[in-house]
């Protein structure tokens, strides 16, 4: 239970950060440009690195490669899910002129609507996530070159 109470918590917290994020450039005006939704990969990215990173504090020697993914995608995957109703929430009821005001960029001939929105937050941040949960990981991972893993393997 503690593996996902892990998770769940940065999770969140990554959540947080992401609506804190956008609730700040809605504030300045700036959340209707695309440009500085980037941004949200760097937040996305700080709190699965640190979810990974405070899984394998916590099993030490017993970290395994599956587990830690697995720590880093549920976090990432929760505070998608999370931001994500969020902002369907808010482009309905807080901002009904938000979708539009997105849109104007977009070629319109396709009658796009919140729907597609939804589902185009979604997407980005469910790969974000799955992208960055693999590179990092790499950082993460035990190396079998060392002759350490050599005579642990051999024994």
């Amino acid at each position: 239970m503690k593996n996902q109470a892990i998770s769940i918590r940065y999770g969140l917290l990554i959540a947080a950060a992401l609506i804190i994020y956008f609730l700040l450039l809605s504030l300045l005006g700036l959340h209707t440009d695309p440009i500085y939704s980037l941004f949200n990969g760097v937040i996305t990215g700080a709190g699965i690195y640190l979810c990974i990173k405070n899984y394998q504090t916590y099993k030490g020697m017993k970290f395994k490669y599956q587990k830690g993914f697995m720590a880093g995608i549920i976090s990432g995957f929760l505070a998608t899910f999370i931001f994500t109703l969020f902002f369907g929430i808010y482009a309905t009821n807080f901002d009904p002129n938000f979708i539009t005001e997105i849109l104007e960029g977009w070629q319109n001939d396709n009658n796009t609507n919140i729907a597609m929105l939804l589902f185009v937050v979604a997407t980005m941040g469910f790969a974000t996530s799955l992208v960055l949960t693999l590179a990092f990981m790499q950082l993460f991972k035990s190396s079998w070159n060392t002759r350490q893993a050599k005579k642990d393997l051999a024994s």
